[in-house]
């Protein structure tokens, strides 16, 4: 294996590297134009969009609040239908366990009917954790979406995870490769040398 190959293998990991987290900066969810999250329960879906004015008053966020502090939640119906069902939304802490859903909720919006086609409530996270968003739709549970919040936890896991999930393999190819084609460079050279 020449010295020339190992060289462009190299360059060719490290532009992978290094350009896969700018290009997959991917969500928690399904993504439409513009970062809009869709919340899909049943045959309704909804567009999830979360802002934190206090901070940046144009940024979009789909689950990962990247601190804490005032932040501003809006459901927008896509399905006309959604505008005559009764909608119940909580916010509750990811402990593991809803047995003791009353302790555990930090935000409520009883079931009523959003004729607007929308919701929006704000809410003030005062530590950073993890959170469950719950949207119930037609009363008694009829349909129910989930959905993970994470508040000024993104930067650091996120990243790392991302490293993990798709630099590691990378990696792990380039090795391979590389020793794949340098055992067999050495074959063939003592191959010739018996000749």
């Amino acid at each position: 294996m020449s010295l020339q190959f190992l060289k462009s293998a190299v360059v060719c990991f490290l532009m992978l590297a290094l350009g896969g987290p700018l290009s997959a900066q991917a969500q928690h969810f399904h993504e439409l134009d513009k970062n809009f999250c869709i919340l899909k329960f049943g045959p309704y879906g909804m567009h999830l969009t979360e802002y934190q004015p206090d901070i940046s008053d144009r940024q979009e966020l789909c689950g990962d609040i990247p601190s804490t502090g005032r932040t501003v939640v809006v459901l927008d119906f896509i399905e006309g239908e959604l505008r005559s069902l009764p909608v119940e939304v909580r916010v509750i802490k990811d402990t593991g366990s809803e047995q003791d859903l009353q302790a555990i909720t930090i935000v409520h919006l009883p079931a009523k009917v959003y004729t607007g086609g929308f919701i929006n409530f704000e809410h003030t996270f005062n530590q950073p954790g993890k959170f469950i968003g719950v949207i119930t739709v037609g009363g008694k549970e009829e349909h129910v979406a989930r959905f993970p919040i994470s508040v000024g936890e993104s930067g650091v896991v996120s990243h790392f995870m991302h490293y993990i999930m798709v630099i590691v393999p990378l990696a792990v190819i380039a090795v391979g490769a590389a020793i794949f084609l340098f055992m067999r460079g050495r074959r063939k050279s003592s191959l010739s040398t018996v000749s």
